[in-house]
């Protein structure tokens, strides 16, 4: 099991940056994919980004493509989403995800979305909420 700690949310106005980091211990020896996904109230939680650690390779949600970043600290078992001209509607709690034993970055995919089906480990959110 992977245990995984939040980071850096925050309230910031539209057009603003945050950056969310989000460290993994435990039993990090294998590949993982690891994810951002956000559940704003009352609705699903929804793929945000994700990173093969191995790989490097990523994927985003088209709603956040050219304006958030996700990338990682391999060294610090850590990842990152820099999040640039936030909106009101990125306003959510934001999770990290992450699952073992994933050697590409397409079996986390359902119908080209990052699924939070496909995510075991958890950790325990991070509040970004922009103002207009």
């Amino acid at each position: 099991q992977v245990q995984l700690v939040e980071s850096g949310g925050g309230s910031v106005q539209a057009g603003g940056s945050l950056r969310l980091s989000c460290a993994a211990s435990g039993d990090t020896r294998s590949s993982m994919c690891m994810g951002w996904f956000r559940q704003p109230p009352g609705k699903e939680r929804e793929g945000v980004a994700a990173i093969h650690t191995g790989a490097d390779d990523t994927r985003y949600a088209d709603s956040v493509k050219g304006r958030f970043t996700i990338s990682q600290d391999n060294a610090k078992n850590t990842i990152y989403l820099q999040m640039d001209n936030l909106k009101p509607e990125d306003t959510a709690m934001y999770y990290c995800a992450a699952r073992k034993w994933c050697f590409t970055l397409q079996s986390v995919l359902r119908d080209g979305v990052v699924s939070p089906t496909e995510f075991p480990d958890w950790g325990q959110g991070t509040q970004v909420t922009v103002s207009s």
